[in-house]
């Protein structure tokens, strides 16, 4: 299975509305997930590269401000970051580095 489709369906079971790369005007429902993908990370030694995983940006979107969801991903998924939180809209917004 395609490792992005694997990440999906993970993600799926942590939030059922979770979108990626959705167009600008995707209608969403709230609370929900939206990721892209960022970058490929790799780790060298002996110059080449040994393993590489892929770097996605987590987007955590809820009008509750206590929701727990963003913790949720963050228990179920080992390599991840909190980068930072904002308010948009009335809506809060958790956004989360993922390697996966």
């Amino acid at each position: 299975m395609d490792r992005r489709l694997e990440l999906d369906a993970i993600l799926r079971t942590l939030a059922p509305k979770t979108y990626f790369q959705p167009p600008s005007n995707a209608q969403m429902v709230y609370p929900c997930v939206v990721y892209h993908y960022d970058t490929r990370v790799d780790q060298h030694a002996d110059n080449r590269a040994f393993r590489s995983t892929d770097r996605y940006v987590l987007t955590v979107i809820d009008k509750d401000p206590d929701s727990h969801i963003w913790r949720n991903i963050m228990d179920a998924l080992p390599m991840t970051a909190h980068q930072r939180w904002f308010t948009a809209d009335g809506l809060n917004h958790h956004v989360i580095n993922l390697h996966f």
